[in-house]
């Protein structure tokens, strides 16, 4: 559209923003910036408005966004905390959140929460801006994955392994869940020991906790 700023041609929409978060999203104190929109349809999605059509969402750009949670800057600088870009799946988004590096510069702790279920051309974007990466893989086995994602994890297991070449293992904590119904206490082993095969050290096996 002609006459968009670049900053505006950026805008996204978000399901919310979360401050003062601790131990949960990285390093030091974080605030969560959950964008909206994802690639699967996880059975138990833990933010299912990040898919509906219209969802509580607002829309930011990264200068906006950047803006708003300034606010916390000397907390961050304080603990070596930051923003955690999560979802919704944020790496759907690359250029905000390289555009968003570019206004906070190099001090803030910048982290995503991501499935990688994303095109390699995405992943490659970010790799520059973010310190931390928090990947939530589901199981490694495909069928498991497939069934309760809806989509294939060939392009997660591809993204994962070019992931722990380019910036190595310390910068990523692999998340592997036991889902009741959809996987066992043996998938989740089976899944961390070949992750550690593959020179992974920072995996979080935990069991999801769903709602009735």
């Amino acid at each position: 559209m002609s006459g968009m700023s670049k900053q505006e041609s950026l805008a996204a929409p978000f399901i919310g923003i979360a401050r003062h978060r601790i131990g949960i999203d990285g390093d030091g104190v974080t605030t969560l910036a959950a964008f909206h929109g994802c690639p699967l349809h996880c059975r138990y999605c833990l933010n299912p408005s990040c898919l509906e059509s219209e969802g509580p969402c607002k829309k930011f750009t990264p200068e906006q966004l950047y803006q708003t949670v300034l606010i916390d800057r000397l907390y961050f600088l304080a603990t070596g905390g930051g923003v955690c870009f999560g979802g919704g799946e944020p790496l759907l988004r690359p250029d905000f959140i390289r555009h968003f590096r570019e206004l906070c510069g190099p001090d803030w702790q910048l982290t995503v929460e991501t499935s990688l279920n994303v095109p390699a051309e995405n992943l490659e974007t970010v790799i520059p801006s973010i310190n931390m990466y928090i990947v939530d893989i589901k199981d490694l086995d495909n069928a498991v994955y497939q069934s309760y994602t809806g989509r294939s994890n060939e392009q997660v297991l591809s993204n994962l392994r070019h992931l722990l070449q380019a910036v190595g293992p310390d910068r990523i904590v692999v998340r592997v869940p036991l889902i009741p119904d959809y996987n066992t206490e043996e998938d989740v082993k089976r899944s961390a020991a070949q992750l550690r095969a593959e020179g992974f050290t920072r995996i979080d096996c935990f069991r999801y906790r769903v709602k009735e």
